[in-house]
């Protein structure tokens, strides 16, 4: 058998190819173990832990050919669900980024790059099930493109020694690599986010001091991504003096926020702040307008500033900021 080794359990044959699929293998006797020789087949009979030899042969070397193939970097993607239509620019926009760096560049230092999606739908539970089924093909990096999906992955990466890059998203104190030494999210963090806005709002105001007394209202998704600046608001808005109030937007209630505006309207804040994604964002900002809230003062996080979020609202979105 050339270029490989071959080896019989039970009269069943398992073949170290370029297969991607991690070995499974029951039997605990081996009969004959093929090596391919100048002088021939060696046979030999074996017990247990010629298996168990041969098993971990079989799997370094299909790691070996992977390496040689390329480098295997994931994708985590929702192409389908209410998370859509902020998920499948992103897909595009990383397969778009990593095909070009193998069509121009033949990869990374002459080494193709080796892409494959796992959509998710951004569902945590189904992310997880991604990353268990991509480890054994030893990924380079893991973006999980959700902060749910990250928090599950943080204390996992250093048992597994796989990266996690949560880039400006998942876990703000994973920033502090001599705790979290398996996890970054480079450039930037939510709570960066979160202190960038409440000091714009400051500046707006004429001065941080000048926001003691004032109302902002956080509307936001309720998830681990939502809540993520809460403490942060929580502490400025003890520092600094204003009333924060917040609203939770559940992911059935995206597309049906009639009530949560209602509420801001009553509340009358002097600022609302929008944590969303996916279908909750442009939601929003049509829900905002239709109560009449001063888009001047309406900011949404990053991930809340894409055009389609914006434009379902028509020129009544003019003022509206991320």
């Amino acid at each position: 058998v050339e270029g490989s080794e071959l080896f019989w359990l039970n009269g069943k044959s398992q073949s170290c190819s370029d297969s991607n699929e991690i070995l499974t293998i029951k039997w605990t006797r081996v009969h004959f173990l093929y090596v391919n020789q100048p002088k021939g087949v060696v046979m030999k009979n074996k017990y247990f832990l010629s298996l168990i030899a041969s098993v971990i042969t079989c799997l370094w070397l299909s790691q070996e050919i992977m390496a040689a193939k390329g480098i295997y970097v994931p994708l985590f993607t929702y192409r389908t669900g209410a998370y859509a239509g902020s998920g499948i620019p992103n897909a595009n926009g990383m397969s778009d980024y990593l095909n070009m760096l193998n069509e121009r560049d033949g990869g990374i230092g002459g080494v193709p790059i080796i892409v494959e999606e796992c959509e998710t739908g951004y569902n945590t539970k189904k992310g997880v099930e991604c990353y268990e089924r991509i480890k054994p093909k030893n990924p380079v990096v893991i973006n999980p493109y959700s902060t749910g999906i990250t928090l599950q992955l943080i204390p996992k990466s250093p048992v597994d020694k796989i990266p996690v890059h949560s880039m400006a998203y998942g876990l703000s104190a994973a920033a502090d690599g001599s705790v979290f030494p398996w996890v970054f999210n480079y450039p930037s963090t939510y709570w960066n986010q979160a202190s960038a806005i409440i000091k714009y709002i400051g500046y707006q105001e004429g001065g941080m001091s000048n926001l003691r007394g004032k109302k902002i209202g956080f509307i936001y998704l309720e998830s681990g991504y939502g809540r993520e600046p809460i403490p942060l608001f929580e502490q400025l808005s003890s520092e600094l003096g204003f009333k924060l109030f917040k609203i939770a937007v559940a992911g059935k209630e995206m597309q049906n926020q009639s009530s949560h505006w209602l509420k801001v309207r009553k509340e009358k804040p002097d600022w609302m702040i929008m944590w969303g994604w996916g279908a909750m964002n442009p939601t929003a900002i049509k829900e905002a307008t239709r109560i009449k809230f001063n888009m001047e003062k309406f900011v949404g996080v990053w991930w809340s500033g894409g055009e389609d979020d914006a434009r379902p609202a028509g020129k009544a979105a003019k003022g509206y900021k991320s």
